[in-house]
């Protein structure tokens, strides 16, 4: 007989993972440097491959676990109960300690990622919101140390709560390390960034250029004194625009992303990502190398740092949207997340507007997203809107583009006929006669017109609205987000107006701190800052059960009911199967026919009643699925929620 040998188990060290990895990777980023860099592209790949390994072997043994288990679970970002939260850091609690003391509340609320804005340090005095960073690596000093971030991670992950922050790709502030070294005459940072030194150039630059501020900062260019140079500023005239045609950048910028996600961040937001890439002759957003600087910054994470992903801040035309996701004639892996500002802008254009037919042409036209990814969905943030209607949208259900934006903007500053926003103007155009819009969410809704003129009734149709948006939101699919303060109906900050150093930008309008008041009335459910807190949660419960939202390899089609006030979308699953989805934006109530692939035994997953008959209430959402998590419980115990029932 034979004797068996033991075999001897395999020891997977960290440095035997990471050449996995790279094996994995290296032809992503290697593709993508070619493409950047063309003969340079073999010594950069090297530099950034050791830049990981590095990296990779500085990383807490915690994360080096989380790694692990999601390279188990590559679409843990993709499962339907994940829910996101997105603040201000210094508006949501003073400081981190602040923040770290709001946790509860967060876990209460049902979130499980949080995004903090503007938390590293930005430039001292105007300095856009936070977006114009001073030092990526270290949080503002009105927050807190980077030992205390450090802590607000480890709990924040304790309790089952992933971290994104914002990433600046774009531009540093003027007051960054490597602005100050340009200025002290180092050639090797003035690298970093464009500068010209005359007019020659910005000039043929501009002949193409929109202007993004252009009530705030007309033009992209901007004369320094000290640099005797004209600097590429594409925002603000303290923003400046890296040369990302400089290798250097691409390494400078990598070596930042990789020491964040060693701080724990599980989602870096890659702020302006369509800016990055400048070619002469065109409005310099959306080149096709922006698309490998994503590929690449996704390579290199991924060798040290699988845990991370990418959310792409691409606030772009609809034709340009899906690219960021990996969507091209052969399909990249770049970012895992995108916002999708299409579903964000049509819902407002619904409400105002009372018709579907816009909204269902615009998102139907989208091309499918591949299955690695997934969309952020969300109903405000901490931006202005942009009327983001494509003229060929508009034009195929009997508008135009140019006049629908121009009706939105008028109908949401409180300026059109019946309107029931009071919101505020913003980078209006008067050459081209764009304006976007800021307010927080129940202030566009109506609310704050409907407590101004004492209507109750008005104030009951402004909360169907919000719940309306937030329904539509939360059971479309990808992971959804709660603005700040949405949760609990909290209006503009009044004090902005007269703040002198941000009476200039409205977007403070929908930049309050946290309303301490309002939540502790949360539990009150005969306020609207009660029924929405109830609504929500209600959501964040319901997607949380309903296995047909999962997103990993999930279609959803845009479908037309036969009623011109409903918004339709059909999800598929292979394993968790069907969900409907139905908002009716109208005033009246009207009745829909079945969906085909729903049978007799469907639910309405919202109200957890039988959904038939099929009729929808003004401005009611319902999730019909034949999912069978939910028992039907009686209509008394859910009215408060479900706006059929309290019609």
């Amino acid at each position: 007989m034979r004797r068996r040998v033991a075999s001897t188990p395999t020891v997977v060290t960290v440095a035997s993972e990471f050449d996995l990895r790279v094996a994995e990777w290296q032809r992503d980023l290697d593709s993508a440097l070619a493409g950047l860099y063309g003969e340079a592209a073999e010594g950069i790949s090297d530099i950034l491959v050791d830049r990981a390994r590095a990296a990779c072997s500085d990383r807490d043994p915690q994360l080096g676990e989380l790694d692990r288990r999601r390279a188990v679970s590559p679409g843990w970002y993709q499962s339907h109960r994940r829910v996101g939260y997105m603040a201000y850091a210094d508006r949501f609690g003073d400081d981190l300690a602040g923040v770290r003391a709001r946790i509860p509340y967060l876990t209460e609320l049902g979130v499980d990622t949080l995004h903090l804005l503007s938390l590293f340090r930005a430039r001292r005095g105007e300095n856009d919101g936070g977006y114009a960073i001073r030092d990526y690596l270290r949080p503002d000093e009105r927050l807190g140390t980077l030992d205390e971030l450090r802590a607000l991670i480890n709990e924040l992950r304790s309790n089952g709560i992933s971290l994104c922050a914002d990433f600046v790709l774009n531009h540093t502030s003027d007051d960054h390390e490597w602005a100050r070294a340009a200025i002290d005459g180092s050639v090797y940072h003035r690298s970093l960034y464009r500068m010209f030194p005359d007019r020659t150039e910005p000039d043929a630059w501009e002949a193409t250029l929109p202007e993004v501020f252009p009530d705030l900062a007309p033009g992209s260019f901007t004369w320094n004194e000290d640099l005797q140079r004209w600097v590429w500023t594409t925002f603000r005239e303290f923003q400046w625009d890296l040369d990302w045609s400089n290798p250097d950048v691409m390494v400078e910028v990598a070596d930042i992303a990789l020491t964040l996600a060693n701080y724990g961040i599980e989602i870096l937001r890659l702020d302006a990502i369509a800016f990055t890439w400048k070619r002469l002759g065109t409005n310099c957003q959306n080149q096709p190398e922006a698309h490998l600087i994503a590929q690449a910054l996704r390579a290199v994470l991924a060798m040290a740092a699988p845990a991370t992903v990418l959310l792409a801040e691409a606030i772009v035309a609809p034709d340009d949207l899906v690219a960021y996701l990996g969507r091209h004639e052969r399909d990249r892996r770049e970012c895992e997340l995108a916002y999708h500002n299409q579903l964000m802008v049509q819902g407002w254009s619904m409400l105002a507007s009372g018709r579907a037919d816009l909204a269902r042409t615009a998102i139907s036209r989208l091309t499918d997203i591949p299955g690695r990814a997934t969309w952020f969905t969300y109903v405000r943030c901490h931006d202005d809107i942009g009327w983001a209607i494509d003229d060929r949208d508009a034009a195929a259900v009997g508008l135009t583009g140019a006049g629908h934006r121009a009706f939105l903007a008028a109908f949401y500053r409180g300026d059109f006929w019946q309107s029931f926003s009071r919101g505020h103007p913003f980078g209006a155009n008067a050459e081209t006669g764009d304006e976007r819009t800021s307010g927080m969410a129940a202030t566009l809704a109506g609310v704050t017109a409907a407590i101004d003129d004492g209507d109750p009734a008005a104030l009951d149709r402004s909360l169907r609205r919000l719940m309306l948006l937030y329904g539509i939101a939360f059971g479309y699919g990808g992971i959804p987000i709660i603005y700040m303060g949405d949760e609990l109906c909290q209006q503009d900050d009044p004090t902005w107006v007269t703040d002198s150093t941000r009476s200039t930008d409205s977007r403070w309008a929908h930049r309050p701190r946290f309303d301490d008041a309002l939540a502790a009335a949360r539990c009150n459910v005969d306020t609207p800052t009660g029924r929405m807190w109830a609504w929500v949660r209600h959501l964040v419960e319901t997607r949380r059960r309903c296995r047909p939202l999962h997103d990993d390899h999930a279609t959803v089609r845009v479908f037309d009911p036969g009623h011109r006030t409903v918004f339709a979308w059909h999800r598929s699953h292979a394993r968790f199967g069907e969900l409907v989805g139905l908002a009716n934006v109208g005033e009246d109530a009207i009745d829909v026919v079945a969906h085909p692939d729903l049978g007799p035994g469907a639910i309405d997953l919202l109200a957890r009643t039988d959904p038939r008959p099929w009729r929808l209430a003004p401005l009611q959402v319902r999730w019909i699925s034949a999912d069978d998590g939910y028992a039907t419980v009686p209509a008394s115990q859910t009215e408060h929620l479900d706006p059929e029932v309290s019609a």
